[in-house]
């Protein structure tokens, strides 16, 4: 069959790279792509906001599955539309998406479905936010409501930053998605992040991973996007993965059938994993990124098999066969990141990193202009390795990104520190 996959970023390259390998891929477009995908299937100038356009590029190419990799388009809908044009769509439809698209939303789900989370409220005026805040004290967490990109969550160490925070998020810093305010308690224990495979009835574990979310080593500096990954996560264990299935997931998806918005896709669940067990931080409803660079050279099953289930509401009873090796990616980001990155800078020695054991490279922002390779964004390249453990894939990731000539770029060189802590 033919397969749209919708993206852009690094996320996007792994999943082509993992579609590309199926049986059941003839043709695989990517909308828009970036070099990387570029060099493995066809990329298409498709603008993905107009859902009737995608439908009549999916009528043209005879589309047998469509892949959708960021949030933005599911929570705008996009889903629904190509169901409704009869294209089978991974992803969940625009109400179910809301589990990412107001955290609000997921918030009053988990008292619903008693699934494990923290104490919490939601506002829409500074005033009582910040009176609650001054009654809960600090530490304590403050998210705006919607989508920002994975930076609208500040984890507040004092009341004042708190208050700060509140008058940020009200003040317009995430635009439409600072709208509401969620305040929840501050969740100690180590965090994970695990994603499971759902086709409106049931759910079935995919895999799990830890990434580093602060700019700079020892997870210090802002929250960005994700500066590295590995996968699995050592905390999460056979137990943790049942006791998450059977505390979190199934709650969710029953929830989400219950509200008449079966879920079907990926859910990404980012949890706390503490002494009395997994609880739940946030959902995503989409792959994760750099997560999905370090799940799928794991992956040892049909992906596209896999997705087309999903979309068909027939996933397999058998369980998703994984490597037993670990996967280790670094995000190589632009200089200047995450404030202002700089852009345009030329990136050479790809090649020689890539040809090395174990590796592999996804472009995240790059563009190609006249036989060159730029910059073209924050988080431009993961430099992924697989390894028999933590630091085997380690070293050879980081043998690899020491190949890469590009002074214009900067990566943590501690990714993967606390599973070697272990």
């Amino acid at each position: 069959m033919n397969i749209l996959l919708i993206g852009s970023g690094g996320r996007e390259h792994a999943l082509a790279l993992a579609l590309v390998e199926s049986p059941l891929a003839e043709r695989l477009f990517v909308a828009p792509g970036n070099p990387g995908t570029a060099a493995i299937a066809e990329n298409v100038g498709l603008d993905v906001s107009d859902h009737g356009a995608v439908a009549a590029f999916c009528r043209a190419q005879s589309i047998g599955l469509v892949v959708v990799g960021p949030e933005a388009p599911l929570v705008a809908g996009l889903a629904d539309d190509l169901a409704a044009a009869g294209v089978p769509t991974f992803g969940p439809s625009k109400e179910a998406a809301r589990l990412e698209g107001s955290k609000g939303y997921t918030k009053d789900l988990c008292a619903e479905c008693g699934i494990p989370t923290a104490a919490y409220e939601r506002f829409s005026q500074a005033a009582p936010a910040k009176a609650y805040v001054a009654a809960r004290g600090a530490p304590i967490v403050v998210k705006a409501d919607g989508l920002a990109a994975g930076k609208g969550v500040i984890v507040a160490m004092t009341v004042e930053e708190a208050l700060d925070a509140i008058d940020m998020i009200f003040g317009g810093a995430f635009g439409s998605a600072g709208a509401e305010v969620v305040v929840e308690d501050f969740l100690e224990g180590e965090e994970a992040s695990f994603f499971a495979l759902c086709d409106g009835e049931r759910a079935l574990a995919f895999a799990s991973a830890q990434d580093h979310k602060r700019v700079g080593e020892g997870d210090t500096g802002p929250n960005t996007g994700g500066m590295g990954a590995y996968s699995p996560a050592p905390v999460m264990t056979p137990e943790m993965v049942a006791r998450t299935m059977r505390e979190i997931i199934e709650p969710t998806v029953a929830g989400m059938k219950a509200r008449g918005a079966p879920y079907r896709g990926v859910l990404f669940a980012g949890l706390m994993i503490g002494p009395d067990g997994p609880k739940l931080i946030e959902f995503n409803a989409r792959f994760g990124d750099p997560e999905t660079q370090v799940m799928l050279p794991r992956l040892d099953t049909d992906l596209a098999a896999l997705l087309l289930a999903c979309a068909q509401g027939a996933l397999p009873a058998e369980p998703v066969r994984l490597k037993p090796q670990t996967a280790l990616t670094v995000v190589y980001a632009a200089k200047g990141y995450p404030e202002a990155p700089e852009r345009g800078t030329e990136i050479r020695g790809l090649e020689a990193a890539a040809a090395m054991p174990g590796v592999t490279i996804t472009h995240a922002g790059t563009t190609a202009e006249g036989g060159r390779l730029l910059a073209n964004g924050g988080r431009v390249l993961n430099v992924t390795a697989m390894g028999e453990d933590v630091a085997q894939a380690q070293a050879r990731a980081y043998a690899a990104l020491a190949a890469i000539d590009w002074p214009g770029g900067f990566y943590r060189r501690d990714i993967g520190w606390r599973a070697l802590q272990k």
